[in-house]
């Protein structure tokens, strides 16, 4: 038996948030008294996949993405289900992403397994059970579920594990795995990479802007304290309508979701649905020249005061650290 997980690639590199669900993974599999076994699905060079093993993985299988079937989520399902199936999985992980929610629900029909998403903690092994624990009501509260059944998928919200660092390199070995007749049917997908240095969903530090900047020629200060902090940039939803900024930066409810470290809202007065997006952020610092700004009472830090007085200083000072 093995706990397989799925590590997500980003420009031939693995993602961060998918290194995290290889510790988890390596964590649960200790647990379980099995292996931690990853699969990666796309072009990577031998040392990359081999340093997954740092993260805790024992062996990775890699699928190369050729042959001329276009990745989708449902050839993604097909090559999880059949490798699970092979190292006779107990547990399946993945990283919560866009992707990655077009695997699940199809991973689980295929496997016949219980499914949980979004989980923010290890797994706790519960006789032949698996406990986990997700945030619900935009964050405001957390369920505990019970996963019972010979297979367990499950998606994990980012920062739900520590990275691990201290492995030996993993084993690499390459396969292939034949496909669904229905996934070979896509046979076109345009893609729009998201501009900016640091992805949202990726970041660990995100400062974000509001209609408080009074314009988008006042974005300047933004960029420099994202740049200085190595953090992403993001803005409310009504920024973005705005045209103020790209709509990709807008987060929310209805936009990127974050889990950052640290989340500084510059600006942003706070309402419902832009706080259902950074919920599950670590820190919350609130910039806002308004003391009774909603945003202040989910902040763990608080400064008000204009932002054209307090960014710069903020930048002067990150600078100087």
């Amino acid at each position: 038996m093995a706990v397989v997980v799925f590590a997500e690639g980003l420009d031939k590199n693995i993602k961060k948030s998918s290194l995290e669900a290889v510790s988890c993974g390596a964590v649960l599999a200790g647990k379980l008294g099995v292996d931690c076994i990853v699969v990666a699905i796309g072009d990577y060079e031998s040392s990359v996949l081999q340093d997954l093993g740092k993260a805790g993985a024992k062996k990775v299988i890699h699928v190369s993405s050729g042959g001329g079937i276009y990745p989708s989520a449902m050839v993604y399902a097909d090559v999880l289900s059949a490798c699970a199936k092979e190292q006779n999985a107990s547990v399946v992980l993945l990283s919560k992403s866009s992707l990655v929610d077009g695997i699940v629900s199809r991973l689980s029909v295929q496997l016949k397994a219980s499914l949980a998403t979004g989980v923010n903690a290890i797994p706790e092994v519960v006789g032949n059970d698996l406990s986990v624990k997700k945030s619900i009501y935009t964050g405001k509260a957390f369920a505990s579920m019970t996963l019972s059944g010979a297979i367990k998928v499950i998606s994990l919200a980012k920062n739900a594990c520590a990275v691990k660092e201290d492995g030996a390199a993993a084993t690499v070995e390459v396969k292939s795995y034949a496909v669904s007749d229905v996934a070979k049917k896509l046979v076109h997908q345009k893609e729009e990479k998201a501009s900016g240095d640091i992805l949202l969903t990726e970041a660990d530090i995100v400062v974000s802007g509001g209609r408080g900047l009074k314009g988008p020629e006042n974005w300047g200060m933004i960029e420099e304290l994202a740049k200085v902090l190595g953090a992403a940039t993001g803005c409310s939803k009504p920024v973005s309508d705005m045209d103020w900024r790209p709509h990709h930066e807008h987060v929310g409810q209805t936009g990127v979701k974050v889990s950052p470290n640290l989340y500084i809202a510059i600006g942003i007065s706070g309402a419902i649905q832009h706080l259902a997006g950074v919920s599950s952020s670590k820190v919350i610092v609130v910039i806002n020249k308004d003391p009774e700004a909603p945003f202040f009472k989910a902040a763990d830090y608080g400064i008000v005061g204009d932002a054209f007085d307090v960014v710069p200083k903020l930048i002067e000072a990150a600078k100087k650290l």
